[in-house]
Formats: C-alpha cells, structure tokens, sequence
C-alpha cells in the first residue's frame, strides 16, 4: 500500500491518503491514477465479480515465498506474462496445436552435471560468438521442445522498473530481462531459469552475478546455478577440472579463463567462481580478482558517462528507438495458426505479438 501510494502521489501537492482509496466509495480521479499503475481499464474496478484466487490464475497463489522481494513493476510484468500464458492455452486449444511440455521433470537429487550434459544434446544449438544470435539461437532450440521464452524490454525512463531478471512460470514459459549490451548476463539468466524448469520449481528472481558463490544459496539456486555453468560450459569444465591452483605465480589463469569465457558466453566471475567452488582459488585470491573486475566495470561505466555528457554539450543527440524484443518461433507459430484457423483476427495477431499493422506481412506471409 505504501508503495501504490508513493506512485500515485508523485507530482501532488495535496497527497491521496490511504484512508481515501480503502472505502466503499472512490473519487474517479483517484481511482484513474490508480489505473496508470495497473493499466486495466476502468471497468475492471467497477466488475461485482471478486477476482478469483485460484491457483491456476497467478503464481502468487501458488507460491507466496519467493527469492527476492518483488516491486510493483516486477508484480506487472509477471502478471501480463501469466495472462499471456493463459491466453495462449487457450488459443493453442482451439487451433489444436499441442505445446504441452515434453522434457521430462528432473529432481535436485539428480547431478545437475549429468542432467546438463544430457539437455545439451537437444537444446544447446551451434556456438555463435556473437551472443545477440547466440541468444536467439538458444530461444529457437527452446521453442522446438516447446518452451516459451519471452523477453521484456524496460525503456530507460520508465518510473517503475522491475526488480527482477527472469522467471519460470509452470508448465513450460520463461521470461527474461534485456539488459542493454549485456546479453552475456542475460543468456545466464535463461539457462539458470531453464534449470528451474527441469526440476518444475517456480521461481521470480534477480540473480546477484556479483555473489554466485554465496554460501546460503538454498539448494534449488545452487543447482540452478550448477546446471547453468555445465550447460554452457560444455566440454570446457573438463579442462576447469584439470588446471592447477590458480595463484599469483600462474596469473590466476587469467588468459585461459578469458579464452573459455570467449567460447562460453559464461562471464569470467561465473569461471573464476567455479574455481572457488573447486578449491583451486582461495577466497582471499577470489575476493582480489572480483575487486578487478568490479574497478574494470566502475571505470567503463564512467567512461560511457563522461562520453555521453560531452556529447551532450556539443549538441550531439542520438534518436535511438527501444529495442525489440525476441520473439520465440514457438509464439509466431502458434499465432499463426490460430490466423489462418480464423480464431485470431488482425488485430488481435499485432496485439498479442506487439507489432504495428504494417509489419504483419513479416509474420503471416
């Protein structure tokens, strides 16, 4: 509540009271600024109906624990996702089309080793060093298994950003965050939610990159996070396994682990990380190279800061539209069909894949 009343009490001299929005009665100006939170038209709040609380309707009544606490932006994103999913059963039923889940569920007692070396042989597609079509490559090899991977886009001035970075929503969609040149960090994300959906356990999330070697993980992130860095590493733990401790003299294998950070897309914390897993790093080493790492981010960051103010005063603007996000082939299949059954209109192809009318063509030619 405090949070709702922070949001819509941003640019008002004379605050909205609690006491104001918790009655039997509501002023219409309160109850429109309450709707540009939560977008859903007027009539929603004036419906008789209660709004069910099943468990099939929300995560949030399947689970009430999650491992981060969630804002209001990252409660939306997650509930116009689960509508989506529910929508798309519901198109998928009536155009016949069958994208049931069809891997098997996996337990946590299972070696997330052994499991990642069996997925990969069906879900891994060929390596491509540059991680933007590594990335669209991974999300088509998910859509053939029928898992439905969306991602969201937040533009840089939106007020309420969500808090998370990715999601597992039974029985078989995904949701990660684009972050801006940081697909490396995005592709983590979506193989670590991969992993929550092998062993079929929900999850909303912001994954600290920057502690992946946290002792009080609980055992589902830990082999989450286990499954991830065998199925992007491939056969390159085998040679993780194999090198000597990392030490002063050696260079902390600096060069080696930048060559399979390159040929992994796993960042180069996530490799040194597992070397303190192994026991071939010592904390003390690991805490100095992620102090690097961090100094090497602090001063790319300022850099990008300064360039963009000097830009600024000499009068240099950059027009740059928001990025689109990937669509899964698995929801343009699946919206295409439903097109050409009839059970889907125009309108309602460009809505739920969020295109303009001009760009329909591109998917239902």
């Amino acid at each position: 509540m405090e949070e709702l009343l922070d949001m819509i009490n941003s640019d008002l001299k004379n605050k909205i009271k609690k006491e104001d929005i918790l009655s039997n009665k509501i002023e219409l100006r309160y109850l429109k600024r309450i709707d540009k939170v939560f977008n859903k038209g007027l009539s929603f709040y004036i419906d008789p109906k209660d709004i069910r609380k099943s468990k099939e309707t929300s995560i949030f009544f399947r689970k009430k624990k999650f491992n981060s606490d969630l804002n209001i932006g990252a409660k939306k994103i997650v509930n116009h996702f689960e509508e989506m999913k529910i929508s798309l059963s519901a198109i998928s039923k009536l155009a016949e089309i069958n994208i049931s889940r069809k891997i098997p569920i996996y337990s946590i007692k299972d070696d997330p080793r052994i499991v990642a070396q069996e997925v990969r042989k069906f879900l891994y597609p060929d390596f491509n060093r540059n991680m933007k079509i590594f990335l669209k490559s991974l999300i088509s090899k998910f859509a053939e298994n029928n898992i439905l991977v969306f991602e969201f886009v937040e533009t840089w001035n939106k007020k309420e950003t969500a808090n998370i970075d990715g999601f597992f929503i039974n029985p078989n969609v995904i949701v990660i965050k684009r972050y801006q040149r940081a697909f490396r960090r995005e592709i983590f994300t979506l193989i670590h939610e991969l992993g929550h959906f092998l062993i079929n356990e929900e999850e909303i999330e912001k994954i600290d990159f920057n502690y992946l070697a946290k002792a009080n993980l609980s055992k589902i992130e830990k082999w989450c996070n286990d499954f991830s860095f065998y199925f992007l590493a491939g056969e390159h733990s085998e040679i993780l396994d194999n090198i000597e401790q990392a030490a002063e003299s050696n260079d902390y294998h600096y060069s080696l682990i930048d060559n399979i950070s390159k040929e992994t897309h796993l960042s180069r914390l996530a490799l040194f990380t597992r070397l303190l897993y192994q026991k071939k790093l010592s904390a003390k080493n690991y805490n100095i190279i992620k102090a690097n790492f961090d100094e090497e981010y602090r001063k790319k960051r300022d850099e990008e800061k300064l360039k963009k103010e000097a830009e600024k005063e000499m009068g240099i603007k950059h027009q740059g539209r928001s990025p689109q996000p990937i669509k899964s082939p698995l929801l343009i299949s699946t919206v295409q069909t439903a097109f050409y059954d009839g059970i889907l209109n125009e309108y309602e192809v460009c809505k739920t894949l969020n295109i303009k009318p001009n760009k329909l063509d591109k998917y239902l030619l």
